[in-house]
């Protein structure tokens, strides 16, 4: 009885498979796009691209020209080809450029190249053009639904790029005196961070990070040095209390302060 049952149950995606290969095999272009379309809608994105791939060329010029390209491409992002899907979608809207799609089309292709982003750490070439597409997409379309979480996937993009640059950063700033003076690199690092994206949530950080970096490589300088380069951290810290009173990193740079201090009155009193 259980051999049957297995059995019995196989029989549907036997007769599936037969008919998607009688159709795949068939020269009937009307039955490919309706089979196609079932399958799309299905959500059997596979069976469904293959078809529409075929159809391209075939309808090319056509009134249906314009759903097949839509479709293939929305198969292509259904599978997880965010490479290819942002091609197509891409080349939708070169090809169509009076199509109702295109605003969707111009908000997948942003999309394709979010889901490409890779973590922050790794090269970030997919970040930066997903946020130039959203970007696009904005400027185009400023009364799309959509507008609202093009926004919030840029902001979230942009602080992936913060992020990356402050690990930049704090590399340079773990690296001390190794090879030269990478606190100097650490601040200069951290400062154009917080030049290209004022707004970021790790700006905290990234104002930390350059007191620090100010005070150590006070503390390291030449007695003909230290003194301005002090005075330079005392700077820093009134300027980051000001923006973070409440700051987790308060006792750190409370000491900092104390210390520069001492360290301006020890080299006056010399």
């Amino acid at each position: 009885m259980r051999k049957i049952l297995i059995v019995l149950s196989f029989i549907p995606l036997l007769i599936s498979c037969s008919h998607y290969q009688k159709v795949l095999k068939s020269t009937d272009y009307e039955l490919k796009y309706t089979t196609a379309m079932e399958y799309y809608e299905k959500e059997d994105y596979m069976r469904a691209a293959t078809l529409l791939n075929e159809l391209q060329g075939v309808y090319r010029g056509t009134d249906k020209s314009e759903t097949i390209n839509y479709t293939y491409a929305s198969c292509l992002y259904g599978l997880d080809d965010y490479i290819m899907a942002g091609h197509y979608y891409r080349q939708f809207v070169k090809t169509f450029p009076a199509s109702k799609l295109n605003e969707e089309c111009q908000y997948m292709s942003g999309l394709c190249y979010y889901m490409q982003s890779p973590k922050p750490r790794l090269d970030q070439t997919e970040t930066y053009s997903a946020i130039q597409e959203f970007q696009l997409f904005v400027n185009l379309y400023p009364s799309s639904t959509k507008v609202k979480e093009a926004n919030r996937l840029m902001d979230e993009l942009r602080d992936k790029l913060v992020y990356k640059s402050y690990l930049g950063a704090k590399l340079y700033f773990d690296l001390g005196d190794y090879m030269g003076n990478n606190y100097q690199s650490a601040v200069i690092a951290a400062q154009n961070s917080l030049k290209e994206f004022p707004d970021t949530k790790y700006r905290e950080e990234l104002s930390f990070l350059i007191l620090e970096s100010k005070y150590i490589q006070a503390e390291k300088s030449v007695i003909e040095k230290k003194e301005d380069r002090m005075r330079e951290t005392i700077d820093e810290y009134f300027s980051f209390i000001n923006e973070f009173p409440a700051s987790d990193y308060m006792k750190k740079a409370v000491k900092i302060y104390n210390d520069a201090s001492k360290s301006i009155n020890f080299v006056e009193s010399n």
